[in-house]
C-alpha cells in the first residue's frame, strides 16, 4: 500500500520527485492527517499561521481537539491574493507581541478556495521564511492532480530538492478524496521529512486507521498505471471544459472571477452587488442567493477573507444540465440587479432634475420680487 501511494504521489507531481514509502503515515482522510501532524508539532495554545482566504474546515481539523490557534496571514485581491513576505512578517510579529508561540505555517497548494497554484518563487520564499523562524511548514496538497491548465503544480517536495533547508521542518498532507474521487474511503496521508513525526505519527494513526480492505483496493487501483494515467488526464480535461463554460457564462453578465487553473471551484467577485463593503452586507447577499436564487455558494467571510463580496463556487459537483440551470439562475439574478440599479439611477436623475427646476423657479421669483434679499441688477431696480 505505501509503495503504491508513494508512486502515485510522484506521478501526480510529474515524476520530478521521488517519495520514500517509509515516510508515509496513513490516516482517516485529510482531516485525520491534519490533526495528526498538528498533535505532533504543537501544544495547546501554540499557533499556526494560515494565509487567507483558507478552507474553513481547518478551524475544526486543527483546533477542536488540539487546542492550537490559527492566525490569519492577510492576503489581498490587489495582487490576486498572493502570499507576500510582508504579510507573513506582519502576522508573525503580531503573534510575538501577543506572546503567542508560532509553531508553523500551513499552506494549501493548490488553494481552496482560490483554485490557484503557488509559483516557484513564492514557495522558495515560504521555505526560506520557516527556516529563518525555525518553524514548521505544512503543505496541504490534496488538489495536486486537479490542475487543468498552466501554470503547472509545483510541490514543496520539489522545492526543497533545489535549495538548502532544514528538512525536519517540512511536512506534506495528501489525500485521495479529491484527486481520485474517493472521499468516502477516507484515505489520508502525512508525508514528513522528520523522523520523529513519522515515528510518533505511526503510533497515533491507530486512532484513525484505514481499513485493510480499503488499503487492498487502493493498492490494486493505484498499481494500474494505464487506469491512473487515463483518469487523471480525463479528469483534467473535464475540469478545464467546465471551468471555461462557467467562467465565460458569468463574464457575459459582468461577473468577474479570480483567474484560476486548479481545484473544483473558483473565486467569484460580487463586491459590486454589495450595498456596502461589510460582512453584514455580504451575508445579506448570500442569504438572497441561497433563498431566492436557490444556488449554494459560500461567502468569503467563511474563508476568513478580509474583503467582503467574494464567493466560492463549486463547479465540479454537478452534471451538465444542472450547470446550465445554475448559470441561468445566476445570470438572471445579476441582470435583474442591473435593471434595478439602472431604474434607481434613472429615478435619482429625475429627482435631481426636479430639484434643479424647483431651485430655478425659486431664483426667478426672488429676482422679480422687490422684497428679495438677493442683490438685484440696476436694470431690475430701475423697473421697480
Amino acid at each position: 500500500m505505501m509503495q503504491a501511494v508513494a508512486k502515485f504521489m510522484g506521478k501526480v507531481r510529474g515524476d520530478r520527485v521521488v517519495f520514500d514509502p517509509d515516510r508515509i503515515v496513513m490516516s482517516g482522510g485529510a482531516t485525520g492527517a491534519h490533526e495528526l501532524v498538528t498533535f505532533c508539532l504543537a501544544d495547546p495554545g501554540d499557533a499556526f499561521l494560515v494565509p487567507t482566504p483558507y478552507y474553513p474546515g481547518f478551524d475544526r481539523d486543527l483546533r477542536w481537539r488540539t487546542g492550537v490557534q490559527l492566525l490569519p496571514v492577510v492576503c489581498e485581491s490587489s495582487n490576486d491574493f498572493k502570499i507576500t513576505r510582508e504579510a507573513l512578517e506582519e502576522a508573525y510579529e503580531k503573534a510575538q507581541e501577543d506572546n503567542i508561540k508560532v509553531k508553523g505555517l500551513l499552506i494549501t497548494n493548490p488553494s481552496n478556495p482560490l483554485g490557484t497554484v503557488l509559483d516557484r518563487e513564492t514557495l522558495k520564499s515560504l521555505v526560506t521564511f520557516v527556516n529563518e523562524k525555525n518553524i514548521h511548514l505544512i503543505s496541504d496538497e490534496i488538489y495536486a492532480a486537479t490542475v487543468f491548465s498552466s501554470p503547472g503544480f509545483i510541490s514543496v517536495a520539489e522545492i526543497i530538492d533545489e535549495m538548502e533547508c532544514n528538512r525536519d521542518l517540512i511536512h506534506i498532507v495528501y489525500s485521495l478524496s479529491k484527486d481520485m474521487g474517493f472521499p468516502g474511503f477516507r484515505v489520508g496521508v502525512v508525508y514528513s521529512y522528520n523522523d520523529d513525526v513519522v515515528n510518533i505519527g505511526r503510533k497515533m494513526s491507530s486512532f484513525g486507521l484505514v481499513s485493510s480492505q480499503t488499503q487492498h483496493l487502493i493498492a490494486s487501483m493505484l498499481s494500474d498505471d494505464e487506469f491512473v494515467e487515463s483518469f487523471i488526464t480525463k479528469n483534467s480535461e473535464k475540469l478545464a471544459t467546465r471551468y471555461k463554460t462557467f467562467s465565460r457564462g458569468l463574464s457575459q453578465v459582468g461577473i468577474g472571477c479570480l483567474k484560476s487553473n486548479a481545484g473544483l471551484f473558483f473565486w467569484m467577485d460580487l463586491r459590486w452587488l454589495l450595498k456596502e463593503p461589510t460582512v453584514e452586507a455580504e451575508m445579506a447577499l448570500w442569504r438572497l442567493i441561497i433563498n431566492e436564487v436557490k444556488l449554494n455558494v459560500s461567502p468569503g467571510s467563511s474563508f476568513h477573507c478580509s474583503e467582503p463580496g467574494w464567493f466560492r463556487v463549486c463547479f465540479a459537483n454537478m452534471d451538465d444540465e444542472t450547470m446550465e440551470v445554475a448559470l441561468r439562475r445566476i445570470r438572471n439574478f445579476v441582470l435583474k440587479a442591473k435593471e434595478k440599479e439602472v431604474s434607481a439611477k434613472r429615478q435619482r436623475l429625475q429627482n435631481n432634475l426636479k430639484l434643479r427646476l424647483s431651485f430655478r423657479g425659486l431664483d426667478e421669483t426672488h429676482l422679480m420680487s422687490p422684497h428679495s434679499p438677493i442683490p438685484q441688477s440696476p436694470l431690475v431696480r430701475a423697473r421697480t
